[in-house]
């Protein structure tokens, strides 16, 4: 009786009883990410996944949707065709769509923001795809047609990924700091260092289809410090939380773990302009120094899969050239005597806050301190990395992640941070996306990635694993991640 009047006197007052509580905030998430978004949080003018983590799908739309299983699906465009000569594609766009300031999606937008993304101030990372596109026409509002200058045979990937997201011409400046989309959530806040808010948006076309009112995503690049506020429940779930505690969750019947797959081929950067690293010796006595498996069991605690090139294990074109450069300590002290570098030089490696770049990092140095090289290890944080190491190329060697699917492309780049330069690989490129020969294509792909290992452009070591941890009765987590998105638009709790 007694607990019935305070029920009825909490309700009189507004006030929620403790189980009422208890079930309001299912419909909040916090998630942790190692990472936090720099320079902003457009994923079409920044270079850094940790935004498309946040933004993509959830608060930015694109024409495709990339599923976890790599599959292609409709979302801003609801179909499509495409021609004979593969150079054609013709899309129907969703109706009726608006933006989060209530602009009207349509296809002149879309034309505005693939233009955008090939134009001369460009800073997308995927602008060569924009830039292959000769003509954007929007014949009606729900009609984009896209006719490229040669064939893409990825592009509708392509345009599922966040570079390709669709954003809206009058806010588009202040997207880094304000973003503006079509998404289910929009942009709450962003306190730096501490986390980024969404909450679910009134203007979304399936306001039914969103469970959640509120995510949160919260930076904590310590392994330790994030385990510890999954346990204490500060945080719900840990998308992508590396390996460390694995052994601890799975025995933890209050949580979920999964082990799933990445795009992320994890390599040693090598400034490829820079003396000695210019020197092809150089860089092949850093490949049989490396010893992956002692990298892999170090750093991963076992998991993850060794690579011999930029190029994933999951792909159907993917050749196995782990072999090319198996550990040689003799070999590699004797191409670093031919090429002149004295025992006791000293390297920099400059490594991010991910802890499989650090303690990878330990690992790389002590295997290098075997063949004669001091290493001095740099350690920098996420903003320090894209600023100094990523922008600006100055540093000897690092360690990361890149987690782009098919992301070999890079390599063409010549200006990208690691200033690899080669016209023979960068034919082998275009032919894999030029040839109308399905064969050729392929055959192109796999001589790309053999170019590379032969030229030892990078030290390549493993495919970044996906190990999730989560709440028990939270639902809809991606287990594998072909792109680096969390995508929440079907999260929801039991």
């Amino acid at each position: 009786m007694r607990s019935t009047i305070i029920l009825g006197l909490l309700a009189a007052l507004g006030m929620a009883s403790p189980a009422a509580l208890a079930q309001a905030k299912k419909d909040t998430l916090t998630l942790a990410m190692t990472l936090e978004p720099a320079p902003g949080l457009d994923p079409t003018t920044g270079a850094a996944a940790a935004i498309g983590e946040i933004v993509h799908y959830n608060l930015f739309e694109t024409l495709t949707r990339i599923t976890d299983k790599a599959a292609i699906a409709p979302l801003l465009a609801k179909s499509w065709s495409i021609s004979e000569d593969q150079l054609t594609y013709s899309f129907k766009l969703l109706e009726g769509v608006k933006f989060h300031n209530g602009e009207a999606f349509n296809a002149e937008v879309v034309k505005w923001a693939f233009e955008r993304n090939a134009g001369e101030k460009s800073t997308n990372k995927r602008k060569a795809v924009f830039a292959n596109m000769e003509s954007i026409a929007a014949p009606d509002a729900a009609t984009v047609v896209i006719k490229l200058k040669s064939a893409n045979p990825n592009l509708l990937f392509n345009l599922g990924e966040n570079t390709a997201s669709i954003v809206e011409p009058k806010s588009a400046a202040t997207n880094p700091t304000n973003p503006i989309g079509t998404g289910p959530f929009k942009f709450v806040s962003w306190q730096k260092g501490q986390a980024v808010t969404l909450a679910k948006a009134e203007t979304f076309r399936d306001p039914a289809s969103v469970k959640l009112s509120k995510i949160t995503f919260r930076f904590i690049n310590d392994p330790s410090a994030m385990a510890a506020a999954l346990l204490s429940g500060d945080v719900d779930a840990i998308p992508q939380g590396g390996t460390d505690n694995i052994d601890q969750f799975k025995g933890d019947k209050r949580f979920t773990v999964t082990e799933g797959l990445t795009e992320g081929e994890t390599i040693l950067g090598i400034n490829n302009k820079r003396k000695p690293f210019d020197d092809v010796r150089v860089r092949r006595a850093i490949a049989h120094a490396i010893n992956r498996q002692e990298i892999i069991d170090g750093a991963m605690n076992g998991v993850g899969v060794p690579i011999g090139s930029h190029f994933s294990p999951n792909h159907p074109d993917y050749v196995d050239l782990t072999g090319a450069y198996p550990h040689d300590i003799a070999k590699a002290k004797a191409l670093l005597a031919e090429a002149g570098v004295a025992p006791g030089t000293e390297w920099t490696l400059s490594l991010p806050p991910p802890a499989y770049a650090r303690r990878g990092g330990e690992i790389i140095a002590a295997q290098l301190a075997k063949v004669g090289i001091k290493v001095k290890i740099e350690n920098q944080e996420w903003a320090q990395w894209l600023d100094v190491t990523f922008k600006n190329k100055n540093f000897d060697l690092s360690i990361v992640s890149h987690v782009e699917p098919l992301d070999i492309v890079i390599y063409e780049n010549t200006g990208y941070y690691f200033q690899y330069d080669s016209a023979d690989f960068r034919a082998l490129m275009q032919t894999s996306r030029t040839a109308t020969d399905s064969k050729a294509r392929s055959d192109a792909l796999k001589k790309a990635q053999a170019k590379i290992s032969e030229d030892a452009v990078n030290g390549f070591l493993f495919m970044l694993p996906r190990v999730s941890y989560y709440k028990k009765d939270l639902v809809g987590i991606w287990r594998n991640a072909p792109i680096f998105a969390n995508d929440l638009t079907q999260v929801h709790w039991k």
